[in-house]
């Protein structure tokens, strides 16, 4: 697992062992940046399960300014520290160790809007892909944002979130991506 495009291309990234996290592969990656444009102008990225931070250091090298990450186990964080400092991303990523259920309410004190959203909770946990409309609901989605969710392909998301709709479902073996945009 590595960084795959941007300013930090090539830097390899630690993952927590074991099955208590399942970090996207390098594959995938690269298809869902592909797809929501493969480079950006500034802006905050929002991770929810972040896992090893992947996703949100790949944003971060492709020019987002700013990463917000939620992760509750303490190992995963230690990991994604580890990555962010490899990367030399620590001060634009702010790790959150907290569940991603609170997010909503510590981005709103913070007054974060996102311009993406990623999502990708434990598969068997399909209630926390809810959590897209709570942001949607909130007002904490620019206008110009992409909402991704990664999850099995056996599991159908909603057509739509709020305003944001799916425009994109693509599945790579067992593994789905659905994008949803205004």
């Amino acid at each position: 697992m590595r960084i795959i495009a941007g300013s930090r291309k090539g830097i390899p990234l630690k993952s927590l062992p074991g099955t208590g996290t399942r970090p996207t592969s390098d594959k995938v990656k690269e298809s869902i940046f592909n797809m929501i444009g493969p480079y950006f102008n500034g802006g905050v990225s929002v991770e929810l399960f972040g896992g090893s931070g992947s996703l949100s250091l790949e944003a971060l090298s492709r020019g987002v300014d700013e990463a917000y990450l939620f992760e509750k186990n303490a190992k995963a964080c230690a990991v994604i520290e580890a990555n962010a400092e490899k990367s030399r991303f620590t001060e634009a990523l702010h790790i959150q160790r907290a569940d991603a259920r609170k997010a909503v309410q510590i981005l709103q004190e913070k007054g974060v809007e996102a311009k993406l959203l990623f999502l990708d909770p434990p598969y068997a946990k399909a209630e926390y892909y809810n959590l897209a409309l709570d942001f949607v609901e909130a007002g904490l989605l620019s206008d110009v944002a992409a909402i991704v969710c990664e999850h099995d392909k056996q599991l159908e998301l909603p057509d739509a979130y709020g305003t944001y709709r799916k425009v994109k479902n693509v599945v790579y073996g067992n593994i789905a991506v659905s994008i949803y945009e205004k």
